[in-house]
């Protein structure tokens, strides 16, 4: 009996996506190729998986105080257009 997993086009997708991200260290591909799996297969793992990744590269590349306060305006937008 052969043991051989047969990857889906969601993780063919995913793996160039984090070969972009690790290998070549291209994080302006991986980011598009890491949105394309979330928006072509986003009730998938590799969404999730994507979804995580996007999260470290935003953690690296973006300053915390930067990233919270885009976080604040997001959340003060989001508030305002409730009311």
């Amino acid at each position: 009996m052969r043991n051989e997993t047969a990857l889906t086009e969601a993780g063919k997708q995913y793996a160039e996506a984090h070969a972009a991200h690790y290998t070549t260290k291209d994080l302006l591909e991986a980011l598009k190729l890491y949105k394309g799996v979330m928006a072509a297969h986003p009730n998938t793992k590799e969404a999730e998986y994507s979804q995580t990744q996007i999260e470290n590269i935003v953690k690296s590349v973006v300053p915390k105080q930067r990233l919270l306060d885009a976080q604040v305006e997001l959340a003060l937008t989001c508030l305002r257009s409730q009311s």
